[in-house]
């Protein structure tokens, strides 16, 4: 009777096969690698972002009764010694030439560009979720794992020209005797530690982009009734 009813609907133009088999590769579950890969890459935009927007690359704390100082990309904030904090920007819009050292200028090119292609590569892998399994999810999962690669190395090369600028006379006012790679009376702050974390996550971020289209899935034939 079944079959008869299902011949009838085909012949009408109407049949529509609900078999678990034959579900629409939209219908299927999401991938938990790709799931994964869009929280984490969404988390290490918002840590990227957060690092490059520190004042806390490098520090010095208080000393013989002076002020403590801090330094970011963009920033240098100074703290008295009856807790008045105040920050100043040396850069940024407008005011790129400002910031003391080339060497840190290149690294906020660098840094900058980095998050900006983290974050564009990270909304193409949102965009992933919502695509039915085949050939253009696959492209774009490959774009955005290049653009992710892209990514690590820019910041990666921004991390490591950042510390060229200590040897400036803006940075040796402050930390003493510092040099390239060398901080001085000063520190490494936690927002240029937070900028190598994310960075060395970031490099794990490709690799689940191999494997994060939903094609992946093999989905399980059910056994026929006889």
């Amino acid at each position: 009777m079944h079959s008869l009813l299902d011949r009838e609907q085909k012949e009408a133009g109407l049949g529509v096969d609900l078999s678990p088999g034959f579900l629409p590769q939209a219908a299927r579950m999401f991938s938990c690698v790709g799931c994964f890969w869009v929280l984490l890459s969404s988390a290490l935009v918002a840590v990227c972002s957060f690092s490059f927007i520190s004042p806390a690359w490098i520090v010095k704390e208080h000393l013989k009764n002076k002020d403590s100082v801090s330094f970011g990309l963009l920033w240098h904030c100074s703290e008295s010694l009856d807790h008045m904090y105040r920050c100043y920007t040396f850069g940024g819009l407008g005011k790129f030439a400002e910031i003391p050292s080339s060497s840190w200028q290149t690294s906020a090119v660098l840094c900058s560009g980095g998050c900006a292609l983290l974050a564009v590569s990270s909304l193409l892998a949102i965009i992933t979720i919502f695509l039915p399994s085949g050939g253009c999810e696959r492209r774009i999962c490959t774009l955005a794992g290049y653009m992710q690669m892209a990514a690590v190395v820019i910041m990666g090369s921004g991390l490591l020209v950042y510390p060229f600028g200590l040897n400036s006379t803006l940075v040796r006012s402050f930390c003493g005797d510092s040099d390239i790679y060398y901080a001085g009376d000063c520190q490494i702050g936690w927002g240029y530690m937070l900028a190598i974390v994310g960075v060395m996550l970031t490099l794990f971020l490709p690799f689940f982009a191999k494997y994060a289209p939903k094609e992946q899935l093999s989905p399980t034939p059910l056994p026929t009734l006889i």
